[in-house]
């Protein structure tokens, strides 16, 4: 069984993430979703809410898991005995920040091969941080975000009960 990774902070999870996810299912027998903790970040959701908003919209997939993880994606990899780090592209930008960790990581371990995959162009410009940023002030984010999302984003931010 080929397993990938596709590791992340996902805070939150937006339709890009849930696209490079479908691509992977497709070139992979199996899937794990990894959130990384990532103490550093101050993410506004928690591990097991950004867990959970990932799982919720893939429901009944079982070749797709998701796990929150501390240290070395390198090592979880190994555990999971994972072939590939899955790694989303949207622009030139993210090139050079990626190759920098999948250097990193083929070093920390060369038989863990990461694969880059490109979301649908529509979702390029689309980043959690933007998300968060432009959810404070409109609704207009709806078509980049699950509904379970954009659910989430308003209880956060005080916009319902």
């Amino acid at each position: 069984m080929k397993v990938g990774i596709y590791p992340g902070s996902f805070d939150p999870v937006t339709n890009g993430h849930l696209d490079v996810i479908n691509r992977a299912r497709r070139i992979f027998d199996k899937v794990v979703v990894a959130v990384a903790r990532n103490a550093a970040k101050e993410p506004l959701f928690s591990p097991e809410e950004r867990v959970q908003l990932i799982e919720e919209n893939f429901e009944g997939r079982p070749n797709i898991s998701v796990i929150a993880f501390d240290g070395l994606i390198v090592d979880l990899a190994e555990r999971l005995n994972a072939v590939a780090l899955i790694r989303g592209l949207r622009a030139v930008s993210d090139f050079e920040h990626e190759f920098q960790m999948a250097q990193m990581n083929r070093h920390l371990d060369e038989k863990i091969e990461t694969i880059f995959l490109m979301p649908n162009e529509q979702f390029f410009f689309t980043s959690s941080n933007l998300v968060k940023q432009v959810f404070k002030f409109t609704d207009r984010e709806k078509h980049l975000i699950p509904e379970n999302v954009h659910i989430a984003l308003s209880k956060k931010f005080g916009y319902c009960d």
